[in-house]
């Protein structure tokens, strides 16, 4: 059996759908990309095979060159475990979030920012320093805020 192109051509369109996906800042956005990366692998997987051959169950007498690698459908297997494992965590990390928040976007914070730029960094800094963090007035440490 020879590799057909369109399931290559699927699998490429897959795993582009997928990384865009996985790049969004929208968490049910990464569980889509991710979903997608996943099934593009298993395609990948699926494509490598190889030729087709008997099942080495079920023929007695058949020669090894005539039976069909069992590996990968086991690997395709223990990849459709491990991403609905992975799945399910990230739609109770989505609940999560969308429970607390009512939005499922990530924000940047100081850090994120840092790495992008420093000088909006220090700026940054500035800002949440200047910031009164408390509920009690400078100087009124014992009588909260009205």
């Amino acid at each position: 059996m020879s590799i057909s192109l369109v399931l290559i051509g699927i699998m490429a369109v897959l795993y582009a759908c997928g990384v865009y996906f996985l790049l969004e800042r929208s968490m049910t956005r990464v569980l889509l990309g991710f979903l997608l990366v996943g099934n593009a692998t298993n395609l990948l997987l699926l494509t490598m095979v190889g030729k087709v051959g008997s099942a080495p169950i079920v023929e007695d007498g058949v020669s090894a060159r005539d039976m069909t690698d069992p590996m990968p459908e086991a690997l395709i297997l223990t990849a459709i475990v491990i991403t609905f494992g992975v799945s399910a965590f990230l739609m109770a990390l989505i609940y999560r979030s969308w429970r607390l928040e009512r939005d499922d976007d990530l924000d940047d914070d100081l850090d994120d920012i840092a790495l992008r730029d420093p000088m909006v960094a220090e700026l940054g800094e500035a800002l949440e320093s200047t910031k009164e963090d408390s509920e009690f007035l400078p100087g009124d440490e014992l009588e909260p805020k009205q």
